[in-house]
């Protein structure tokens, strides 16, 4: 088991280019990321065909892809990791909700139809739009929202990712709560 200086080394490592780095790396995290993994697909409706697995490979992919990243510590690789599985999920929603034609369309009950994933990709795309509108006026508590609600990350996790005080993060977290239920629900 590696320390934490010993994992900022290898992030440090990993900004500098070093791919052997990531490889490294990816084994260290691997549960971790399943767990973030998990809270993501929570959120999402009974009938997603992507896998926690699939999730967390392309994820994977596109952490690998990443050129101008300088690794801070283990929580802002998290929170990266986080993000990623975001708009991953994001993209394949949108995807979802653009198949006009039905295409893999599967046959539902009329009793059923509450159930449907295209509702909860519909929510996804309107938190998203919310939640970007919400980086436009308050980058931080769009961060702190990615954070918490997309990457299961703790108050302190948070804090640590961010170099604030965790009573600022809970803060900006029940603002921001509390502005994307107006902006998504237009009370």
């Amino acid at each position: 088991m590696r320390t934490e200086n010993e994992f900022s080394q290898l992030l440090a490592q990993l900004s500098n280019g070093d791919r052997e780095a990531l490889e490294e790396i990816f084994p260290l995290v691997t549960r971790d990321l399943r767990q973030i993994a998990h809270a993501h697909m929570r959120k999402e409706g009974v009938n997603h065909t992507l896998q926690t697995t699939a999730l967390i490979n392309e994820a994977y992919l596109k952490l690998i892809d990443q050129k101008n990243v300088q690794w801070q510590n283990r929580s802002h690789f998290f929170a990266i990791a986080s993000k990623v599985m975001r708009r991953i999920l994001l993209d394949y929603a949108k995807t979802r909700l653009r198949d006009k034609r039905g295409g893999g369309a599967i046959h539902v009950e009329l009793e059923d139809a509450y159930n449907i994933s295209a509702e909860k990709s519909a929510e996804l795309v309107a938190l998203d739009e919310a939640l970007n509108r919400l980086a436009e006026v308050d980058p931080m508590k769009s961060q702190i929202v990615e954070m918490r609600h997309f990457g299961g990350m703790s108050v302190e996790e948070t804090a640590e990712a961010l170099g604030v005080a965790p009573i600022t993060v809970m803060r900006h977290w029940n603002l921001a709560k509390a502005w994307l239920r107006r902006e998504i629900v237009g009370e």
